[in-house]
């Protein structure tokens, strides 16, 4: 049995997806899903090839 508590019931909802096999969150390209949106948001990125984070000390991108 999980041992967190919270004071806010949405951190709570949120939480409990942690424990399920849903995964509400489906790709529309190739039809994935995940559990979370930011979740989704990454995974997007490999369609897209979009690398919104620049390191500050080189030209990559990631």
């Amino acid at each position: 049995q999980c041992p967190k508590s919270f004071k806010i019931s949405a951190e709570l909802m949120r939480h409990g997806r942690v424990h399920s096999t849903e995964r509400p969150f489906q790709c529309s390209q190739c039809h994935k899903s995940f559990k979370t949106s930011p979740e989704l948001v990454q995974h997007w990125r490999s369609h897209t090839g979009e690398r919104p984070y620049q390191c500050s000390q080189c030209p990559k991108s990631f």
